[in-house]
Formats: structure tokens, sequence, C-alpha cells
């Protein structure tokens, strides 16, 4: 192998040191026919009978270019021909470099063992995989914000081992006191970070509501489809719609009346939103529950919620991305 490489190298080393003279044959031929051309032209005004009429401006420029036209074509002739000449030469260079890199590595796969692989493709191999791990993890979060410092909140089951079955059927579930509706909005903001304890607390009461956790986990799922699309809805600045609006929305009213529910107006985001509600069938099918839960909870939680607790339900991130995706889908038309 070492051989092949100081043959290769020295068959570069000759093409290489086969510099171009100064003057070819080529800049010859065209300085001789230059030169004929123009002895040829001397001679020719020599020879011819003089004209009486005079030289106005016109036959001088004539002249001109009779006489020296000619040699600018040789001479761009001969230039060319150069030109081609050494694109052919680094040509055949660059065939010769790419030969000798070519038998090297042949040389080096031959002298590895079989289904060995050189360390830089194992490492970025390596480095693919871990990728595709970190990915898949990611999936099964969610992340309402840029902020890289932040880790996703994974949403765990609500527990089941602790909540056995009672007599006639009766779960746990269906005799745990109803959830607080300040826990409810809470839990539908996501909790911000780690040490967010009045977060995660909410989060696990609204996990242990059947409702709740239905639209817990929808949320979830569309939050986390939304940022693989880089939209989060800590970026997002919603108009503020009143709180009766919100009422009349939870009363069956649509139209203009209740439009301003829509207030989301990033417009790349609800671009991108709609690019994917076309075309993502699962974000599609996962958009359409998500907002069929939310309008179910909205119906239940009007009648008792206060003014005030609505205005901080349309603060939460579930209820931004319900702005977003109800004004993608028509929801409020």
């Amino acid at each position: 192998m070492a051989e092949r490489q100081t043959n290769s190298a020295s068959r570069q080393s000759a093409l290489v040191g086969k510099e171009d003279p100064r003057i070819s044959g080529t800049e010859v031929v065209a300085l001789i026919a230059s030169l004929v051309w123009l002895a040829g032209i001397g001679l020719f005004f020599l020879v011819a009978p003089a004209d009486e009429t005079g030289l106005d401006s016109l036959r001088f420029v004539l002249t001109l270019m009779v006489v020296f036209l000619p040699v600018a074509i040789i001479w761009v002739a001969a230039v060319s021909a150069r030109s081609a000449r050494i694109v052919r030469e680094e040509s055949q260079r660059l065939q010769v470099a790419v030969e000798a890199l070519r038998k090297s590595y042949i040389a080096e796969q031959k002298g590895r063992p079989t289904g060995a692989l050189q360390p830089s493709v194992e490492r970025k191999l390596a480095e693919i995989a871990q990728t595709a791990r970190q990915t898949e993890v990611a999936l099964t979060t969610f992340t309402t914000h840029r902020d890289g410092a932040r880790k996703p909140v994974v949403l765990e089951p609500a527990p089941t081992d602790d909540q056995p079955s009672l007599a006639l059927g009766t779960s746990v579930e269906d005799i745990e006191p109803p959830l607080e509706t300040p826990d409810l909005i809470r839990a539908l903001n996501f909790p911000d970070t780690e040490s967010d304890e009045v977060g995660f607390s909410a989060l696990r009461r609204a996990l242990r509501d059947r409702q709740a956790r239905q639209l817990v986990q929808a949320s979830q799922d569309i939050l986390t489809l939304l940022s693989q699309d880089g939209i989060y809805m800590d970026d997002m600045i919603p108009d503020r719609a009143r709180p009766e609006i919100w009422r009349r929305f939870a009363k069956g009213e649509r139209g203009r009346v209740i439009a301003g529910l829509g207030g989301i107006r990033d417009r790349s985001s609800l671009a991108l939103t709609a690019g994917r509600m076309r075309e993502d069938t699962i974000f599609r099918d996962a958009a359409h529950h998500f907002l069929r839960k939310f309008d179910q909870m909205l119906v239940g939680l009007e009648p008792r919620a206060s003014d005030a607790e609505l205005v901080d339900l349309a603060e939460t991130r579930t209820a931004r991305a319900f702005m977003l995706l109800g004004r993608v889908a028509g929801t409020f038309d």
C-alpha cells in the first residue's frame, strides 16, 4: 500500500512539475500570423495608388478595423486554446489524485476485518442512534417554551394500584370529591419547572378526575405535536376575550359574536398549523379530539366558574392551543 501511494504521489509530482512554458507553440503561431498579416497590410498600402480624395474619419476607422481586428481575433483564439489546454491538464491531475485516493481506500478496506467500519463512521452511526433515542423520548413528552434549560414535563398515568374497585363496581374515581376549578385551571397550564410543586400537585389531582385527565392528555399530545414545528404556547400573546364571550361560546353560540376567541395573530404559527392540519392525518385527528375535549370541559365549567376564573383559564397554555387550533379549524365561525 505504501508503494502504491508512493507511485501515485510520483505521478502527481511529475504532472505538477510540468509547468507551462511562457511562450507555447500556439502563441508562436499567433505571433507569426499577426506579423504576416501586418506585413501584408503594409505592403498593400505601399503598393496601392494614393487616394486623392483625402482621408475622412469614417474611412480612418474602417482602416483601423481592417488592420487590427484580424490580429485581435488571432490572439483571442490563441488565448482560448491555451486555456483549454490548461483545463485538460488540470483535469488529468485531478483524475490522477482521485485514482490514488480510490486505490488507497480499497487497500485499507482489504486490510480491515470484514464488517469493520472506520472509527469516524462508527462514531457518526452512534451519534445518529443517540439522536433517534432522544427524539423518541421527546415524543412522549411536551414542551411549551424554547428555553432549553427547562426540562420537559412527563405526565405519568394516574396511579391505580392504591385505587381498588369497591363493591357493586364502584371505583375510587367515582367517590373522589369533584375537582376544584382553580386546580383544573392550574393543571391545564402544566408545571413550569421541575420545582413547580403547586403545578404538579394540581396536575396529580386533575389526573385523578376522568374528564380532566382526558383533556390533559389530549392537551399534552397536541402541545407535543405543535412543538415539533417550533410552535410554543409561551410565545403566543393572544388578544384577550371577555368572559361573557367564553360563556356564549360554551352555550353554543357561533359566528361573529364569538370570533374574539380566536385571538392568536401569529401568522407563521397559523400557517404552519393550517398546513399540518391539511397534510398530517395524525395531527388533524389529535387536534379535533383536543378541540372536542376542551369544548366539553368548558360546557361543564362555565356555570360554576367566575369571570376571574374564566380569565385565568384563557391564560393557560391549553387555552392558547385551543385558540390557535380553533381558529385554524374554523371552530369560531
